[in-house]
């Protein structure tokens, strides 16, 4: 019998999350919770939801991968002329967040937008494979393509016009860092009855509030 999509649930029952439980201000919080996430080995555990908008406010939404964080913010990397990245250039606000289901946990993040400077960007962009970097030049990120034989023919005339070359970072592809100004908490519990806290900046540090769920 075909299952009913209303008729999918499940009740959250691993753990809770009490005000004597959470850091006084996020990125404490989000190591804490980071490090459960790590060890408790899930598979790309770094995949986040980035939700962007346009200026009239037309949002979009793609999973990206996070690749650094500290109290400055959450760092992902794209193409710059990609269509997130024509978004954040009209609107450099974005929304991210974490869903770790094994844990039962959501993280919600919302702030604002800047790139990282270039020599972050380098950093990064030489660490990656190299089939990784011959594919941010290849890829005309989010353009209309008639056919697969565009990239497999920009793959081919990149690796052999860098054959045997240290591979340069493209200028239209770097690093991105969302500056929070939110971040939420959020704990499965039993009968839809989740633990919800809110850090929300201000001028004298981070309030942290209890949300009804």
């Amino acid at each position: 019998m075909k299952t009913s999509v209303a008729d999918i649930r499940k009740d959250y029952k691993q753990h809770s999350l009490n005000e004597s439980d959470v850091a006084a201000e996020p990125f404490a919080q989000f190591e804490h919770w980071w490090q459960d996430a790590v060890n408790s080995e899930i598979d790309e555990v770094n995949a986040m939801t980035l939700a962007t908008a346009t200026k009239s406010g037309m949002p979009s939404a793609r999973i990206v991968l996070l690749k650094g964080y500290d109290a400055q913010g959450f760092v992902f990397f794209t193409n710059y002329n990609s269509h997130k990245g024509q978004e954040l250039a009209d609107n450099p606000q974005a929304a991210l967040v974490f869903f770790w289901k094994e844990l039962e946990r959501q993280i919600r993040i919302e702030g604002t937008v800047e790139k990282i400077s270039a020599a972050e960007s380098d950093e990064y962009f030489h660490s990656r494979p190299e089939g990784s970097r011959i594919g941010a030049w290849a890829s005309p990120q989010s353009t209309v393509i008639p056919d697969r034989n565009v990239i497999e023919a920009n793959v081919t005339k990149y690796a052999s016009e860098f054959s045997g070359q240290n591979i340069p970072r493209p200028e239209h592809w770097g690093g991105y860092r969302v500056k929070p100004t939110v971040i939420e908490f959020w704990q499965g519990r039993s009968s839809r009855l989740h633990d919800r806290f809110r850090y929300t900046k201000t001028e004298q540090g981070w309030k942290v509030e209890r949300l009804a769920p």
